[in-house]
């Protein structure tokens, strides 16, 4: 059986929509945090830099990802998608169905 393209490129785009989306709403949590006392104790700031922290940590791979899916897109239109980028061969349809971003087959990927 062999690859369906649109079928990938149009996961591809549904993976680059649900990035952007949670990147929109998590951008709340990544504000700066009150360092003003006297409105929020100690603790409770401590506690929000924590959320911070974790808000941006999961924006980096967010978008570590997103970047992975329009490289993924821009292979597709330059009919470059489904060779590892490493050696050259063919990324095994599994692979790809599992993840269509992959860059390299599982040999290169160990």
């Amino acid at each position: 059986m062999a690859l369906d393209i649109d079928l990938l490129r149009k996961r591809l785009e549904q993976m680059k929509l649900e990035l952007e989306r949670d990147q929109a709403i998590s951008e709340s949590a990544r504000a700066p945090v009150e360092l003003d006392q006297t409105s929020v104790g100690r603790l409770s700031r401590i506690d929000a830099m924590q959320v911070q922290a974790m808000a941006l940590a999961s924006e980096q791979r967010r978008k570590t990802e997103l970047d992975r899916v329009v490289a993924a897109l821009r292979r597709i239109g330059a009919d470059d998608f489904g060779y590892c980028s490493v050696c050259g061969e063919a990324i095994a349809q599994a692979r790809l169905e599992h993840n269509p971003a992959v860059t390299s087959c599982i040999n290169c990927a160990v």
